[in-house]
């Protein structure tokens, strides 16, 4: 399950799951925005904060459903989700649910504390080396939290990058040579905790 980032459901995370896909994947990237993408951090911004406001699903609620519809249509037993920003945020409260069947959680840019003391869960975190979004302190705290509950994860920080450094379409930030190191680590991690 691929957890889009502020700027909504647009082309990128649709290629993305088109990329899972290519690999043999079954890939479902849930619309937190029902349809609406942002263009600017502005925009981005409001969006978020409306549709948090507003939506009639909460998105916590969605997102289970969305889990429960791969298990439940049989498209599968266990589940992986890979998260970025705002998306992986949403990754890493998935994943603190014992009753939810992930087994892989990778996230790009994202940080979240919390008790993974019961999560089934295996991590892989992708961060910038320059992030006005994520802390080193939290990046800390996040290893904290995950060592303190016997979860095993790996992290990478991709030198000379900054936040959004994955994503093609953020022309000022993306970071060609780190994006493709990132999806190569992201693939083998998913390939040996789902198989």
């Amino acid at each position: 399950m691929v957890l889009h980032s502020w700027w909504g459901l647009n082309r990128f995370f649709s290629d993305l799951c088109d990329r899972f896909a290519g690999q043999g994947f079954m890939a479902l990237a849930p619309d937190l925005y029902d349809g609406r993408v942002a263009g600017t951090v502005d925009e981005a911004r409001r969006l978020r904060a409306k549709v948090t406001a507003s939506r009639k699903e909460p998105a916590y609620k969605y997102l289970i459903r969305m889990i429960d519809k791969l298990r439940n249509e049989g498209w599968a037993d266990a589940v992986g989700v890979v998260g970025f920003s705002m998306g992986g945020h949403w990754a890493y409260w998935l994943a603190q649910r014992p009753e939810l069947p992930i087994v892989a959680t990778v996230t790009f840019y994202a940080v979240r504390n919390g008790d993974y003391s019961r999560s089934q869960s295996a991590f892989q975190g992708h961060f910038a080396e320059t992030d006005e979004w994520v802390s080193p302190t939290g990046i800390r705290n996040l290893e904290r939290s995950l060592s303190k509950a016997g979860r095993p994860f790996e992290f990478h920080t991709y030198p000379g990058t900054g936040h959004w450094f994955f994503e093609d379409d953020r022309a000022s930030a993306f970071e060609p040579k780190a994006a493709q190191l990132a999806w190569t680590r992201t693939f083998d991690f998913l390939m040996r905790k789902m198989l």
